[in-house]
């Protein structure tokens, strides 16, 4: 961890100390067992260790909607909290990646006391390193710049995986849901890739239609072209890969499309108009 990034990460602990005295003396006061025993603040790789507040656990995986239908990551585990909730709490699978072994071995020794083992796997590894592609949820509480190393990682994980962030955020990419708990919460779900110019097949075959998509993380632009008349969409939105637009057609009369994206396939729906044209199939250029 670079030294100015030490030295905001203290100040901002300090700060959170003198506001909550008796947060690390109530909540960290036992933080490992017989074998090994972690210092609240302890230098790590690239991070020093500050484990997060029980309730702030809860609130993270449940803003990320965690069922037990999940597969949970948590990158940068430290002592298994926020996998073993996740299995605890709401039944999900969970792995933590760790970079300390003794922290590893401590945060497997405490899914085992939490009667979760069967649940919780904990990786002795580097979270750059490590494979966490298949998660459903990826949970961390990183350093902005660690936040945005990882960002390209994150970008190229499945649509719809959900991101939840503790205290940081991913710079440019803004969250699609905030929350304040003990500290602030960040939620993003993962953007399909949507840019470029889309031939849409519709079952009226007497205009053809393209479809203009411009694309910035999940915010998205631009227009849809019936024939010779070009419409601005209206709150063009995407969740994963989830896509929704409206616009105005020539007979100024509001339509709405509906649609999934998966590679360069594109199906879905369309509602309004005078006549409306039911379903619909895309093609990416």
């Amino acid at each position: 961890m670079k030294l100015f990034n030490r030295i905001c990460f203290l100040s901002m602990l300090c700060s959170l100390s003198i506001a909550l005295p008796s947060l690390a003396q109530n909540q960290f006061s036992n933080l490992g067992d017989e074998q090994y025993q972690p210092k609240w603040g302890q230098s790590g790789k690239d991070v020093i260790w500050i484990p997060t507040a029980s309730e702030m656990v809860t609130d993270m995986l449940k803003i990320a909607k965690v069922t037990s239908k999940d597969l949970v990551y948590d990158l940068g585990a430290g002592d298994g909290k926020i996998a073993i909730a996740a299995a605890k709490e709401f039944g999900a699978k969970a792995v933590g990646i760790e970079f300390n072994e003794d922290m590893a071995k401590l945060a497997q020794r405490n899914a085992q006391k939490a009667g979760v083992a069967d649940l919780v796997k904990i990786i002795h590894g580097d979270i750059f390193v490590e494979d966490f592609s298949k998660a459903d949820v990826v949970t961390l509480y990183l350093l902005p710049d660690l936040n945005l190393q990882l960002r390209p990682t994150l970008l190229k994980m499945k649509p719809g995986t959900r991101i939840v962030a503790h205290a940081f955020n991913m710079g440019e990419w803004e969250p699609d849901k905030e929350m304040d708990s003990r500290a602030k919460i960040y939620h993003w779900i993962v953007p399909a890739d949507v840019a470029g110019e889309w031939l849409i097949d519709k079952k009226d075959p007497v205009s053809k239609v393209t479809l203009n998509l411009v694309q910035r993380f999940q915010k998205l632009g631009g227009s849809i072209t019936v024939g010779k008349d070009s419409h601005i969409l209206i709150s063009p939105t995407l969740e994963g890969n989830q896509l929704r637009f409206g616009y105005f057609d020539k007979d100024k009369m509001y339509r709405s499309i509906n649609a999934v994206v998966e590679g360069s396939q594109l199906k879905g729906e369309e509602k309004g108009g005078i006549s409306s044209w039911n379903s619909l199939n895309g093609v990416r250029r």
